[in-house]
């Protein structure tokens, strides 16, 4: 046994640097786990000014001036989050606040419906089972609005750290795309000067994860909009709240779009029922998600996450269960992360590798 320990540290630490990633991880993911509730602000500028980044050298590449892209860009940043802060953020409120109030209307509307399957199908369903399913779904509905009452009254203290995260963010991110080359040269000074092993994850990591985090960004902005579009002119109720989670839906691959499907079935046979206008909202929403796989997320992702699905679901359900929302649309990212660290660890085996052959992209 000691033997074999012995082999696998000569095989996979036999240099200092590896020595010093490992520690260096797993300080970073203890931080993560201990503080990062209170270090969300700081976290979520960094990931802003690392997405603001990128439009900051497209514009240097076409000749404007360092101090004019990053006006540019910053004031695009500030509009945009005043926009959605002021505008998008309220109305989107106002509609779930509205939805919670019409609960009760839009249940009995559903029992109703659900009280005809036994005359149409009496060999499926029977009144019993019609009946104990309304009853439960009652009490859960019931247990919900207590949730979102205790909620409400317990959310003050809440409303004031949202006061400082709102008032925080901007300024970091200021600073951050302002002082970037100090910052990361500030940080270079903690790491060894020589880092091969260091420099070739974070070449791998930049080239993808830069390519996915915009790119999810831009995604998340087109099918929204576009689904809002769609739905205010079909007619939908409920299309802001509704079109905000159909663009949220693309943070989980595989999953979101299906699990999207239900809310806006539901709000689709509660206002209209099983007619026209319920079909074509299904069909339109199935169309969106046919052209945002087949066309828009090739067009964006031009450099792909080259990891297996499995592996795409299993970072899902790890990271989200770890960091909630935040944790599944950073799942990718951090898998690829743990693909670079093990493609670029010295020693290891090739054939351990997530990447798909080319052949099956």
């Amino acid at each position: 046994m000691k033997k074999l320990l012995n082999d696998f540290f000569d095989r996979y630490f036999h240099d200092e640097e590896s020595i010093i990633l490992v520690i260096l991880l797993a300080s970073v993911l203890a931080v993560f786990l201990l503080f990062g509730e209170m270090l969300a602000p700081l976290i979520t500028a960094v990931i802003l000014a690392y997405l603001m980044q990128g439009l900051v050298t497209v514009l240097l590449r076409h000749g404007l001036s360092t101090r004019l892209a990053f006006g540019l860009v910053y004031i695009l940043f500030i509009g945009l989050f005043m926009l959605m802060l002021l505008i998008l953020l309220p109305q989107a409120w106002n509609q779930f606040r509205r939805l919670v109030t019409e609960l009760p209307n839009l249940l009995s509307a559903w029992q109703s419906s659900l009280m005809l399957l036994p005359e149409n199908y009496p060999s499926v369903v029977s009144e019993q089972q019609v009946e104990d399913i309304i009853n439960s779904i009652s009490g859960e509905m019931a247990s919900w609005g207590q949730v979102v009452l205790e909620f409400s009254l317990a959310s003050i203290p809440s409303v004031i750290a949202w006061i400082v995260f709102v008032i925080l963010v901007p300024i970091l991110v200021f600073f951050m795309m302002k002082d970037q080359k100090m910052l990361i040269a500030w940080i270079g000074n903690f790491l060894p000067r020589n880092r091969p092993l260091m420099s070739r994850i974070w070449l791998e990591m930049d080239q993808q994860i830069s390519n996915y985090i915009r790119g999810k960004a831009v995604e998340i902005i087109i099918v929204g909009s576009v689904s809002y579009l769609v739905f205010v002119i079909l007619g939908l109720n409920y299309a802001l709240l509704l079109s905000i989670l159909v663009g949220l839906s693309v943070i989980v691959p595989y999953i979101g779009a299906t699990v999207i499907t239900i809310p806006i079935a539901a709000v689709a046979y509660v206002q209209w029922g099983v007619d026209g206008s319920f079909y074509t909202v299904l069909i339109a929403y199935g169309i969106l998600q046919l052209v945002d796989g087949n066309v828009l997320v090739p067009v964006i992702f031009s450099e792909t996450v080259n990891l297996h699905p499995v592996a795409i679901i299993s970072a899902v359900l790890v990271f989200g269960g770890l960091w909630g929302l935040a944790g599944v649309f950073f799942a990718i990212p951090l898998a690829t992360l743990l693909k670079a660290i093990i493609n670029a660890w010295p020693g290891k085996a090739q054939s351990e590798s997530l990447v798909l052959p080319d052949a099956e992209q």
